[in-house]
């Protein structure tokens, strides 16, 4: 078998005919196709072409128009699918006055919250006040309340040690008197003493516990139940659920203290509006 020529020549060693690379005009010409390929010695390399490429403007293929007849059926097919659209949501602009939503500490709106927040509809009922004082009689406590909020881990936040002698209202639950768990937290003790909630545990069922406002309306409370919980099995839903009552619970630290010098339980008094 003979081995093909590098050079181009025929095996009479007359020169190969050679034809020049015709002028691109076709499709891929005008969609600017590359430079002609041609293979060499096996490889595959790039061959300039020897005469200029005529490229081709070709115009864009025109769209077809709609017809009036099927324009007119669009517009009608539109019409009725926006008419069983609202059908379907029973879309209306009067509230239905049998629906009744129970409120959680998930859908509740602060008070303090921006005027665009709450609630809009003409006969809606005004926002509730938030708390400012609580009050134990029976064990001597009577304290401001701060607001506190949620961590950046997710965990709810606790008055800072140099306000121990100050409790303070979780806003992300009810307020109190409202249907739903309202939350009041207060320390034990602090590095500088004793602190507001220091002697919770002496409260008994059937106590009293009263909640003032900001306007000065007082609501009261009846204690139903005390427990002492370890830190590290707290009853987050029995606590901060949802419930049909008009819940109350105050918490505190309660315990032995662990290596750390920090409390092991939480006390929680749970309550209900009187």
């Amino acid at each position: 078998m003979r081995s093909p020529n590098p050079w181009g020549l025929s095996s009479d060693s007359r020169p190969a005919r050679r034809e020049h690379a015709p002028t691109r005009t076709s499709a891929a010409a005008a969609a600017g196709a590359g430079p002609a390929l041609r293979a060499d010695d096996g490889n595959v390399t790039t061959a300039l072409a020897t005469h200029p490429v005529l490229e081709l403007a070709l115009p864009p293929a025109p769209r077809p128009a709609l017809s009036r007849s099927r324009l007119a059926v669009a517009l009608l097919a539109t019409v009725a699918l926006l008419v069983l659209i609202t059908a379907l949501t029973g879309c209306s602009s009067t509230p239905d006055p049998t629906v009744q939503v129970a409120p959680s500490a998930a859908g509740t709106v602060s008070p303090g919250a921006p005027e665009s927040e709450r609630a809009t509809a003409p006969n809606a009922p005004a926002a509730p006040v938030a708390p400012a004082e609580v009050a134990v009689p029976s064990v001597g406590i009577t304290s401001s309340l701060m607001e506190l909020g949620l961590n950046t881990d997710g965990t709810v936040e606790v008055p800072p040690a140099e306000k121990g002698m100050t409790a303070g209202w979780y806003t992300g639950g009810a307020v109190p008197g409202e249907v739903g768990a309202a939350v009041i937290i207060g320390h034990n003790d602090t590095r500088f003493g004793k602190a507001v909630f220091h002697d919770l545990k002496k409260i008994t069922k059937g106590a009293d516990i009263t909640v003032t406002d900001m306007t000065g309306e007082a609501v009261h409370f009846t204690v139903t139940a005390t427990e002492s919980v370890g830190k590290n099995a707290f009853p987050t839903e029995k606590v901060y659920g949802p419930t049909r009552d008009r819940a109350l619970r105050l918490i505190t630290c309660d315990g032995d203290f662990d290596a750390q010098g920090h409390p092991v339980n939480n006390l929680i008094v749970y309550a209900t509006r009187s």
